[in-house]
């Protein structure tokens, strides 16, 4: 109930859009990305709950590894590592944000997976990789796109 009613109100107030206004200072483009990708992993997180998943880390690193995952939970009894990728770009000069999980990305991503197994001590579950994909140009409610084993470890 508590997910229906969070993501409500997420998507309500993303109704235009999860950008900011274009920067105008030196240094403020990059400040300005950080900031839609944390509202676009907040989005994402409700936007999940929303949907079942019962979540149990956001932003999960591990000394020594490169790499981040952004959000695990759990849909059913698979433990989900979540991906999340957001762009505001209207014309999508960098492509479609599930573009942006290279192969490398996935190496990194498979390792901090292997090493939060690890520390949980979580030795046999049913794991897998998950790319969420938001677009949200300035102006519009954001376009959502889950893809559930988007990729293998």
């Amino acid at each position: 109930m508590l997910a229906r009613v969070m993501f409500g109100v997420m998507n309500w107030a993303a109704r235009k859009g999860l950008a900011n206004e274009p920067p105008a200072a030196p240094g403020a483009a990059k400040r300005r990305a950080r900031q839609t990708g944390v509202r676009g992993e907040t989005y994402a997180y409700w936007y999940l709950r929303r949907h079942g998943y019962i979540m149990v880390a956001r932003n999960f690193t591990s000394r020594g590894l490169k790499g981040e995952i952004d959000l695990v939970g759990y849909d059913g009894p698979t433990l989900a590592f979540v991906e999340v990728k957001t762009r505001t770009a209207p014309d999508r000069e960098f492509g479609v944000p599930e573009q942006a999980v290279t192969p490398e990305k996935q190496r990194n991503l498979s390792r901090v997976a292997r090493q939060f197994l690890s520390e949980r001590r979580i030795a046999e579950t049913a794991c897998r990789f998950d790319v969420l994909a938001i677009e949200a140009p300035a102006g519009r409610r954001p376009t959502v796109r889950l893809h559930k084993g988007a990729f293998a470890a």
